[in-house]
């Protein structure tokens, strides 16, 4: 196996000291274990992007001596590696997981999902999606999309059972499947959440190793 490592910084803020020792301890474990490294820029969330971080990232790491084996300065064979350039993708495989029963429609309107909200705070639960859209007919939902209703794309997360994640320090680390939210995957501007995009891209960038904080 080869290992492959990255960093992936989303361009709402300058980049900082987390950014830089990220990066160093993934690009010395690349190295390490004669692997690549690159950088992947997450720059999905729109209303919170700031114009130029992007430079700042990567002559930051410049003055810093790391040097990246792919990403968007220097390209490779998993271009491209900014997500807002990737959009196809995701809608590709977001709609996999429909058709498969993985993942599902969602028309709840901002409002329905704040007093949903509000009420689970009230009663002191932790605040989660009530699946009120879950179990829509497929086709149902497919029209309403076609009528031009807003949406969203959300997981759907089994019921019960555990999900079981393979830590390379801890080892396993298991979650209760009824304590984890449908998270939503795809937002209504079309771009992916953090949960898509990162998914979707570690697979397909062939990322070996996760290494963070």
């Amino acid at each position: 196996m080869t290992v492959r490592t990255r960093i992936a910084p989303s361009p709402t803020g300058i980049a900082h000291l987390g950014t830089a020792y990220t990066a160093m301890r993934n690009l010395a474990i690349a190295r390490q274990n004669k692997g690549q490294f690159l950088v992947r820029i997450e720059d999905t969330d729109r209303e919170r992007y700031v114009e130029g971080a992007v430079d700042v990232i990567f002559d930051a790491m410049k003055w810093l001596g790391l040097e990246n084996d792919e990403g968007p300065n220097v390209g490779g064979p998993h271009a491209p590696y900014t997500q807002s350039e990737r959009l196809p993708i995701y809608q590709k495989q977001v709609l996999d997981l429909i058709e498969n029963g993985k993942a599902y429609y969602c028309f709840c309107a901002k409002e329905r999902l704040d007093q949903v909200r509000a009420e689970a705070l009230a009663k002191k639960e932790l605040p989660r999606y009530d699946k009120f859209c879950r179990n829509i007919d497929l086709s149902s939902a497919k029209k309403r999309v076609e009528g031009g209703e807003k949406y969203v794309i959300r997981l759907k997360v089994p019921l019960d059972g555990v999900t079981i994640c393979q830590d390379v320090v801890r080892g396993p680390i298991e979650f209760q499947n009824s304590g984890i939210d449908d998270q939503v995957l795809l937002k209504s501007d079309g771009y992916p959440t953090y949960h898509l995009g990162v998914v979707v891209d570690d697979h397909l960038m062939e990322i070996t190793h996760i290494i963070r904080g």
